[in-house]
């Protein structure tokens, strides 16, 4: 009788695809300020691997705009300008408001009281002043509902996006200075149980865009 193939452990990944895999997080959430320099001997040196799955890493993210990679070998975040700050607070717009209106049809009241119970996580974030808690817990809290449009490519563009503003939006955070959940998560989640397209639309185009404005117009 033929057996089906176990999935390989975590741990069995290629060494540069650990590497990638976190580094890819840590610079989605935030842990990692707009124009930190990088090194590969550093990264070796953190997760214990030698530099080319070092540098396999930093190439694969370099191709995501993660990382900017100088002819020279320096490696750092990269520190985005007006121009293309707005340019991803429009596909921010563009992907996220049609994921919202797929995912709408399939928004069962278990996913919505989710969305609520991420909510009251993110309020305790908020209040303990975690800019990195609050950058996680509000991407998961938008993965959530996109993750029922069913629209897997779309949502892999939407993280590349993410990935992109994860420094710049953890600059963002410090200028914020939240004391209270985004009203724009409130609206989404009331929009969602009224089974209202129109008012969904509108309220994750205010809640995905509305701070990076703020940039732009500081």
């Amino acid at each position: 009788m033929l057996t089906q193939p176990r999935p390989e452990p975590p741990h069995a990944l290629p060494a540069h695809d650990q590497v990638y895999r976190t580094l890819r997080t840590r610079i989605m959430h935030g842990e990692i300020a707009p124009g930190e320099a990088l090194t590969l001997r550093g990264i070796g040196a953190q997760f214990g691997v030698s530099m080319t799955p070092a540098r396999e890493a930093v190439r694969r993210l370099a191709a995501e705009g993660a990382l900017s990679l100088s002819p020279s070998g320096r490696v750092t975040t990269p520190e985005l300008g007006a121009d293309r700050i707005e340019e991803l607070a429009a596909l921010r717009a563009l992907l996220e408001v049609e994921l919202a209106s797929r995912a709408l049809p399939r928004a069962h009241l278990a996913l919505i009281e989710r969305m609520e119970a991420q909510n009251a996580a993110i309020a305790e974030v908020i209040a303990k002043h975690d800019a990195v808690g609050y950058i996680r817990l509000n991407l998961e809290f938008h993965r959530m509902l996109y993750l029922r449009a069913q629209a897997p490519a779309m949502l892999a563009m939407a993280e590349t996006v993410w990935l992109q503003l994860g420094p710049t939006m953890r600059a963002l955070y410090g200028r914020l200075k939240r004391t209270s959940v985004p009203s724009g998560h409130r609206l989404i989640v009331a929009a969602l149980a009224a089974g209202d397209e129109p008012g969904l639309r509108l309220a994750v185009r205010q809640d995905v865009t509305h701070g990076l404005r703020m940039i732009l117009a500081g």
